[in-house]
């Protein structure tokens, strides 16, 4: 099980109802992209972080290792939106102030965004989500592929640990070449297992009757008017606080 997963399905706040953390995710996400990023993005992240780890329980650590990917995807990206060419006398590449304020701009919406998703997936498992994105209209085809990429992930790194295990056991990682060796073979044996194993998945659906669209048994929660109502008034608090202070700065 993923890391993530477990937390999800552990945390304190996982037997609450799923409406409940996607209004404050989804809400802190519309302000992400909404709002003024210089100001709002910061307070954005730290409520985030506050509510992942103090509310809902989750480790420190786990919270920034589960950031820290897509955050340094963000960062090395930011040098390239500085940048412009320049042809009025031959290919020169210009930094540009505007374009970092802009490379700046994205780079802390895109961070507020990615704290949303990262507290929506360690205190919301999968099945959960089914229903609520079924009940607000989203197609059934992205259901159904997000369903099934969600089981395809446990079947690629089941796989991927077997094969991992089975060449350590085999002496396949002494030495730089056999350790270049073994990854190309497991990432080989990765791909046909996994269509394999797609095509299988597929075949099966079909002998069961598979319609386009794949019934999940989730738990009945009632929404607690207090925590949708403590919701709203932290988003309501932190658009207050990032336009007083961009107006502030200003």
């Amino acid at each position: 099980m993923l890391t993530s997963d477990g937390f999800a399905w552990t945390n304190r706040w996982h037997r609450h109802h799923p409406a409940e953390k996607g209004l404050l995710a989804g809400g802190m996400l519309v302000l992400a992209v909404t709002l003024p990023a210089p100001t709002t993005a910061p307070i954005i992240i730290a409520v985030m972080f506050v509510t992942t780890v103090l509310g809902a329980g989750i480790p420190a650590v786990t919270w920034l290792r589960l950031m820290a990917l897509p955050s340094g995807f963000l960062i090395t990206s930011v040098p390239f939106l500085a940048l412009s060419l320049n042809f009025s006398s031959g290919l020169q590449v210009v930094f540009s102030p505007q374009g970092l304020e802009v490379a700046l701009s994205v780079l802390l919406r895109s961070l507020a965004a990615v704290s949303c998703l990262t507290f929506l997936t360690l205190t919301t498992p999968t099945i959960d989500l089914v229903p609520l994105l079924r009940r607000v209209g989203v197609p059934p085809a992205v259901v159904e592929i997000m369903l099934l990429t969600y089981r395809l992930v446990f079947v690629f790194l089941e796989r991927a640990a077997t094969g991992h295990q089975a060449q350590i056991a085999r002496q396949g990682y002494v030495g730089l070449r056999n350790t270049l060796r073994s990854l190309g073979l497991l990432v080989t044996s990765l791909f046909q297992r996994s269509l394999e194993r797609s095509r299988r998945m597929e075949i099966g659906l079909t002998a069961r009757g598979f319609q386009g669209e794949l019934r999940v048994l989730a738990p009945k929660r009632s929404i607690s008017r207090a925590r949708v109502a403590s919701a709203a008034g932290l988003l309501l608090g932190v658009a207050a606080a990032g336009l007083v202070l961009d107006a502030t700065v200003r």
